[in-house]
């Protein structure tokens, strides 16, 4: 149903490194970069993705207003496991260690972490074991 989603970051640099970190968990890697030059003005932004294909996007513009909450689907409870460790060590804040949330369903392992601009990201692998 989405192709792409895309948020402003506070401080583009920071945001891209705390990214960078944490997507390869998951398999995703920035696939894109724009310039400003590029886009005629003072937008810059990365597009990570899964086979070229940029679907989250960061961009300078100041933080996006509000709270947002995404989730990021994950191959394996492993690869959860993998991106709060690197969420955390990049400089995220916990909000929910990796884990079973039963009330979901069975097998929904998740973890829930909030990035430095105070977005509320998860990873979730949705197999048993």
């Amino acid at each position: 149903m989405l192709d792409h989603i895309g948020l402003s970051v506070a401080d583009y640099t920071k945001a891209k490194s705390f990214y960078d970190a944490v997507m390869p968990t998951i398999g995703a890697s920035c696939v894109m970069a724009v310039t400003a030059e590029e886009t005629g003005g003072t937008y810059e932004g990365a597009g990570y993705g899964l086979n070229g294909k940029p679907s989250f996007w960061i961009g300078t513009g100041g933080r996006t207003k509000g709270s947002l909450h995404i989730a990021f689907m994950a191959e394996s409870r492993a690869a959860v496991d993998a991106f709060y460790a690197a969420a955390i060590a990049a400089g995220g804040t916990d909000n929910g260690p990796p884990g079973i949330r039963a009330h979901y369903h069975p097998n929904y392992y998740g973890a829930f972490v909030f990035d430095l601009d105070g977005h509320n990201i998860e990873a979730v692998c949705h197999k048993p074991e």
